[in-house]
């Protein structure tokens, strides 16, 4: 018996940078928790760092994914056109999103109720595997959950600039190597990502 399925609609930005720290920010205008934005940080000696606005959320998504440390933080993100920036306690992170690519604007037109679907993500999940080495479309999310995705839109991400406690983290660079807070990572060439989240906790009996 499958159990409750919580839907995030919104977008995930990934970026390596020449320092080694590796970005993923997420950003959910739409989502069981209201609209928010967290980001996920992966340092070159592996730990991994959850930045999020409130304990609720922070909870949940370490529930869902693996943190060597939680930060509560104001996290905040402003999108002007193809511009992003955003703040979360002590990064800053400033990005530019070039046009859709060919793969993206195929994506764009997948049907909404396709999109959410957990065979959709199962029959996307070879293919993405094998365009895109470290990405998975569905997966276990901790013990008691399950996740997939569905994109509906790609972007690569054509410039960056971020600074963490003060340091310039340089150059945009790939996210390289896969990042290890799921059972996926975001693709390895720095990209926006359009997307629908599911994720299924475990029914009565499960």
């Amino acid at each position: 018996m499958t159990g409750e399925r919580l839907r995030f609609d919104g977008w995930i930005a990934g970026v390596g940078t020449s320092s080694g720290v590796r970005l993923v920010v997420g950003h959910w205008p739409r989502s069981p928790f209201g609209a928010f934005s967290d980001v996920m940080v992966e340092h070159p000696d592996g730990e991994r760092v959850l930045l999020a606005p409130d304990r609720r959320i922070a909870d949940f998504v370490a529930a869902t994914y693996r943190f060597d440390r939680v930060e509560v933080v104001p996290v905040a993100v402003a999108v002007a056109g193809d511009t992003w920036a955003v703040e979360a306690g002590v990064l800053r992170l400033r990005l530019r999103a070039g046009r859709p690519t060919a793969l993206g604007l195929l994506l764009s037109a997948v049907p909404a109720p396709l999109v959410r679907s957990p065979l959709w993500a199962a029959l996307c999940d070879v293919p993405a595997r094998l365009l895109m080495p470290g990405v998975r479309t569905l997966g276990r999310a901790g013990p008691d959950r399950r996740e997939w995705y569905g994109a509906r839109g790609l972007r690569p991400v054509v410039a960056a600039e971020a600074v963490l406690d003060g340091v310039s983290l340089g150059r945009l660079g790939p996210l390289d190597p896969p990042v290890a807070f799921g059972f996926g990572s975001a693709p390895r060439t720095p990209s926006l990502v359009r997307v629908t989240t599911t994720v299924e906790l475990a029914g009565p009996g499960r």
